[in-house]
């Protein structure tokens, strides 16, 4: 079975098809936070830290680092930020043990926060643009690491889900002749809002099938992207998540602090015979309990994870 191996200086986590859904944390990152991309300006880093505890906490398996912030004082990414991943990213393994997942358009920022990641950390992203290709499929095996796959290419973002199939498959297939296998990509077959896409859901869920079978290949995706633009979000991200996992999806970046969604992933890890004995399940019920009685989220996980309930780590 396909495992895509991360690690941390101490931890190690594992992505695959018979391995519990794997939650990685999306909150560190400044697009459409303008608090957060103004503490990074200032060199404030207090919310950076906040969330990477926080998520933790609360479950996330993986932290998203992303230091797309734009500087009102520097408005070129490729000058600013660079020193802020690598920032970002040291500040972040010194708080926690969680493997990282190094996030950025911009391939100076990968490479910074690649020589600053202890361990083997997940690079976020490559697509099927040839520029990009070039540029990023080199630091993979360069590093040797696992790289997400987005399925968009010179042309954009398809919405016939064949196409994106194709898109993947140019990747996995250009990815081999740099030495880079398989279970090292992650693919993204991009999540389309099912606001604006009825078929949206129906098209991930066969496209994830079609990845997992004829690739053989781990998937992802931003999981909020499929309530974009319609109210009560999260009992649809807390519906669309257990039926991706079912699809075959085996990771998400997603926001682990909501307490429904991380219920329903949970819940899914459970049904999929992906939780030994229920025990995980039933640890996050007592945080339910204690949530129901005025806890928060965050403390009343920390609260199990301190009594001894915590999640096993597998190491590969």
């Amino acid at each position: 079975m396909t495992r895509t191996v991360l690690e941390s200086k101490s931890k190690t986590v594992v992505i695959g098809f018979d391995e519990p859904f794997c939650v990685i944390g999306e909150r560190i990152n400044p697009t459409g936070r303008k608090k957060l991309a103004a503490e990074l300006e200032a060199g404030d880093f207090s919310t950076v830290e906040k969330d990477a505890l926080e998520q933790v906490a609360c479950g996330a398996m993986v932290l998203d680092v992303n230091a797309g912030v734009v500087y009102n004082s520097n408005p070129n990414p490729n000058e600013t930020e660079p020193p802020l991943m690598r920032r970002m990213i040291e500040l972040v393994q010194g708080l926690v043990d969680a493997p990282l997942c190094i996030d950025s358009s911009v391939p100076a920022a990968l490479e910074a926060g690649l020589a600053a990641a202890q361990g083997r950390p997940l690079l976020n992203s490559v697509t099927g643009e040839e520029e990009r290709m070039d540029r990023v499929l080199p630091l993979v095996r360069k590093y040797n690491v696992p790289v997400v796959a987005i399925s968009n290419d010179d042309t954009g973002i398809s919405e016939d889900p064949d196409v994106r199939f194709e898109v993947a498959r140019k990747i996995v297939q250009r990815a081999a002749d740099f030495g880079i296998p398989a279970h090292d990509i992650v693919v993204d077959p991009l999540v389309m809002p099912v606001g604006a896409m009825a078929s949206a859901g129906q098209q991930v869920f066969a496209l994830v099938r079609r990845l997992r079978d004829e690739l053989g290949v781990n998937t992802t995706c931003g999981a909020s992207n499929i309530s974009f633009g319609l109210p009560h979000r999260h009992g649809i991200n807390a519906a669309f998540l257990p039926m991706a996992i079912g699809a075959g999806m085996t990771s998400a970046i997603m926001n682990p602090v909501r307490p429904v969604e991380m219920e329903a992933v949970r819940a899914a890890n459970l049904l999929m015979n992906h939780d030994a004995n229920g025990a995980e399940w039933i640890r996050f019920s007592r945080v339910l309990d204690a949530v129901a009685e005025g806890a928060s989220f965050a403390e009343a996980s920390q609260a199990a994870a301190a009594a001894g309930g915590g999640r096993r780590r597998r190491r590969g």
